[in-house]
């Protein structure tokens, strides 16, 4: 974990997407944060030891969801399927399928492992999934303004974590979509899905993958809506398809992930932010942690894997 000191920063944006207005001087106390997403190995373990069963591997029950389509309460998650060609921007469900059978060992459906991808960030976590790791390995989730200050990495005010180019020199510095989403990925960073953690440079505070790779769950719920309320634009971000009742609790997820374009989603930024349903799952949501009163012993027995690069 990176020790921060905390302190005052401008959180927000006034340049993109009318949630994340408006800018404003937040403070936050000292805090100990991961340097890295949770990955598979690490969630691997957790699993092990503790006998967890995720959202993903329970059936949904159906009092929740009574318009839903029974052939979709089964256990599973939204698989991202991308499509031949072109299609219209307007709906998700164009390259969002629910597939029966995913979660975080098998992020792609039966058939599919996560064999190789030890070091990738762990995928197909709800927020529950994500609290019940944070509390065993005696940590939490950050709040949305530990987040985002941790993702600046000191550079406050910039529209990325590196600055305010999308690339450095014309090098790729973090893991999201090139190319015309959601069809065509050139991968000029390399890859198609999710990357090792480390893979690309850290931030100003040695935290990796803060923008891009996998968005992250963080522990504060949504609010009112921010600047001039219209409507948060549907995102590479997608709900739970038999998510029934609007008042299923939301989440805010930030970071962005590699399915983030900046043709349709420019939000690896660290002021960008999205709303997730508590019992959806993807295949690129992740999540850190953060210890706000020093690293616990429990913490300390559990540990983590060494950030790559």
């Amino acid at each position: 974990m990176a020790s921060l000191p905390g302190g005052t920063f401008r959180m927000g944006s006034e340049e993109f997407y009318p949630e994340e207005r408006p800018v404003r001087h937040i403070a936050v106390g000292p805090f100990a944060i991961d340097r890295h997403p949770v990955t598979v190995a690490e969630f691997r373990r957790f699993v092990a030891e503790s006998g967890y069963v995720t959202v993903a591997e329970r059936a949904p029950d159906p009092a929740l969801y009574p318009d839903a389509d029974p052939d979709l309460l089964v256990p599973g998650s939204l698989v991202f399927r991308r499509p031949p060609g072109p299609v219209g921007l307007d709906d998700v469900r164009a390259w969002w399928r629910y597939e029966p059978g995913a979660c975080w060992s098998a992020p792609e459906g039966p058939g599919s492992s996560v064999r190789g991808r030890h070091r990738h960030p762990v995928t197909q976590v709800a927020f529950e999934d994500a609290a019940a790791y944070a509390d065993w390995a005696g940590k939490d989730l950050p709040t949305e303004a530990e987040w985002e200050y941790a993702a600046q990495g000191g550079l406050d005010g910039a529209r990325f974590a590196w600055g305010d180019e999308a690339t450095v020199r014309g090098r790729m510095v973090a893991n999201w979509w090139q190319g015309r989403f959601p069809w065509e990925n050139t991968r000029a960073d390399g890859y198609e899905g999710t990357s090792p953690v480390g893979t690309f440079p850290p931030n100003g505070f040695g935290l990796y993958d803060v923008c891009g790779n996998v968005w992250e769950w963080t522990k504060d719920a949504l609010e009112a809506p921010r600047g001039n309320g219209a409507p948060v634009r549907p995102c590479c971000a997608a709900e739970k398809p038999t998510s029934g009742p609007p008042e299923i609790e939301r989440r805010v997820i930030k970071g962005g992930s590699h399915l983030c374009a900046p043709n349709y989603c420019l939000r690896f930024r660290p002021a960008a932010r999205q709303f997730e349903t508590v019992d959806t799952s993807t295949g690129h949501i992740g999540f850190r942690c953060v210890v706000r009163d020093g690293v616990s012993p429990q913490a300390r027995r559990r540990g983590t894997l060494p950030a790559a690069g």
